[in-house]
């Protein structure tokens, strides 16, 4: 019984403290009900956002159309993405392809074609995938020094204006666009060709940065077989407009970080002159430096190999046998590398080495 009586005090004061918190509640709510311009404490205790607010919370605000910055969970999801511009090299880098391929591109299809570039950016790798209008082709190729991979995308329009151009179409007319139908060999082989092409000059693109070579992997239609990277890895984005008088279209190169960590040093530089800024005063004055510097030079008659039993019953007057004979090979070393073998003899009442061979690095005389 006194288990009970206990227990029921226990709920007695759990049912004061409950009573105590629902009139707290009940004022604090009649107060938010009082700012808010009236209703009743009933209505003021769950208050419902409106679309807008929903919208502003998230990062989708349209009030400002002009304004490219995001704010709310848009903004918060987005700062995890590293900004191109931390790698100012990236956009000297695709300048220099964008030059280059007008010129390739103009002796490829004989045709009056300019380049120009339109945006680096920086995105998922998953939502770029997921956001790529079809039909397309991807091609993957990899960078065989970095070990790694990148994706091109040709969109649709690029697709027939090419085949249109290679395959002898007049100027002056619009590239016929057949869609809802799979490519054809002769499609993808032009294509193939092309992409070749953009290869190349992505290759001497960062050859003044790094030595490199983008070797074509694949061509495929389907993204999902173009996966090269984890979905929520970021990667570089770089859209290129191809015009060719009245036809044309977008070619696009995401690349991942992880493609270019390797050279990620030489991105940091602000401009390629940073590779070969070198200080060729103090060059010299460490080279003049180092000609005058004192080194220790050994000459070795013999190496015995003991136990350290032996070492340690060695007194004074203790005979060491050696195996080296007054007309033997000297070896000469500084440090643990060996230099030269000569002859040991005497000049002018010093004991001297005569220098007759230089031993190469890696060989160890045996005497």
């Amino acid at each position: 019984m006194s288990n009970t009586e206990e227990l029921s005090e226990d709920e007695r004061l759990a049912a004061e403290w409950a009573a105590l918190a629902e009139e707290g509640a009940g004022g604090d709510m009649g107060d938010m009900g009082d700012m808010g311009g009236g209703g009743g404490g009933d209505g003021g205790s769950t208050r419902v956002l409106n679309q807008d607010e929903i919208d502003s919370l998230l990062g989708f605000d349209q009030g400002g159309a002009g304004d490219s910055d995001n704010s709310g969970i848009i903004a918060l999801v987005n700062s995890a993405l590293v900004n191109y511009e931390r790698l100012p090299m990236l956009e000297v880098v695709f300048d220099r392809l964008v030059r280059m391929m007008s010129t390739s591109l103009r002796n490829f299809t004989s045709d009056n074609v300019e380049v120009s570039l339109d945006q680096i950016s920086s995105v998922r790798f998953g939502d770029y995938l997921n956001s790529i209008p079809l039909p397309a082709m991807l091609s993957v190729f990899k960078a065989e020094e970095w070990d790694n991979y990148g994706l091109m995308v040709v969109d649709s329009a690029l697709i027939y204006s090419i085949v249109d151009v290679l395959l002898g179409g007049r100027r002056g007319t619009a590239a016929m666009r057949i869609e809802g139908r799979p490519y054809t060999t002769i499609e993808r082989n032009l294509v193939e060709r092309m992409v070749h092409v953009v290869l190349s000059d992505l290759s001497a693109a960062f050859d003044p940065l790094s030595p490199v070579t983008f070797r074509f992997d694949r061509l495929e239609t389907n993204p999902r077989f173009a996966t090269i990277a984890r979905p929520a890895n970021a990667a570089v984005l770089v859209k290129l407009r191809i015009d060719m008088e009245d036809r044309g279209g977008r070619l696009e190169l995401m690349i991942p970080y992880a493609t270019l960590e390797p050279v990620r040093e030489l991105l940091l530089q602000m401009f390629m002159g940073e590779k070969f800024g070198r200080d060729s005063i103090w060059e010299t004055h460490l080279a003049s430096e180092l000609l005058v510097t004192d080194v220790d030079i050994s000459a070795v008659l013999d190496e015995v190999t003991m136990t350290l039993h032996d070492v340690l019953n060695w007194r004074v007057g203790t005979r060491i046998l050696l195996n080296a004979t007054p007309d033997g090979a000297i070896e000469l070393r500084c440090g643990d590398v060996s230099m030269f073998q000569g002859r040991m003899g005497r000049k002018g009442g010093h004991i001297a080495v005569k220098i007759e061979k230089e031993l190469p690095k890696q060989e160890v005389m045996r005497l």
